[in-house]
């Protein structure tokens, strides 16, 4: 570097960092703006796009990281062997940090029963509840609740009520697309997954450590 070329590096220096000065200063002004302090948070996944429930599991293993108490209940799906609940099991086992129950008996289109499915929700809810009333669950993972107030397999107001009465320490998170629009309205966070490609659609396989 040559020493007509400094004034310009250094102007380019002083110009980023007063940049970064005015942003530190209007991030530290909307962060002292929350006076709402720790509040137990109702979150939504949804959407056409993969994740929905891998990003809930990532919640359940950034919680367990913290030492707080996971309980998961699963909608639906079948009694899959899935990496998450091996891991999951594997590292909150010894200290009691996860309760997994997958209560489901495989997808709708799977069954062909809709009074079996309505009975498999039933059962999976009930437990739901149950942990919800565990004072050490600090997060509940619904998995897939979302399929089965879609296809109306529980009554989506007593599913509702029950949500708004959740503990005021505990997180839920409620996966699954197609979210009904009374579940979005009172939800504290919905994130929706947008489908933009897909290997499925090129004739891949669902395959392990990445389906399941």
């Amino acid at each position: 570097m040559t020493d007509s070329d400094k004034p310009l590096e250094e102007d380019t220096a002083r110009r980023h960092r007063e940049k970064m000065e005015k942003r530190k200063a209007v991030q530290d002004a909307e962060v002292a703006g929350k006076t709402i302090g720790e509040k137990g948070l109702l979150m939504v996944h949804t959407g056409a796009g993969k994740g929905k429930s891998t990003a809930a599991f990532g919640l359940a293993l950034r919680a367990m990281g913290h030492g707080m108490k996971v309980g998961v209940v699963q909608f639906g799906k079948g009694a899959w062997d899935t990496g998450e609940r091996r891991i999951l099991e594997k590292l909150g086992g010894d200290e009691g940090l996860i309760s997994w129950h997958t209560l489901g008996e495989g997808f709708t289109w799977e069954t062909q029963d809709r009074a079996r499915d309505e009975a498999a929700a039933r059962r999976a809810f009930d437990k739901a509840k149950e942990l919800m009333a565990e004072e050490s669950i600090r997060l509940l993972v619904l998995d897939e609740l979302s399929i089965a107030l879609r296809y109306e397999h529980l009554p989506l107001d007593e599913v509702i009520e029950t949500l708004k009465m959740r503990r005021g320490d505990l997180h839920i998170v409620v996966t699954g697309r197609n979210a009904k629009p009374e579940l979005i309205a009172i939800a504290d966070l919905v994130t929706e997954m947008t489908l933009v490609k897909h290997h499925f659609q090129a004739g891949v396989k669902a395959q392990i450590g990445v389906e399941f």
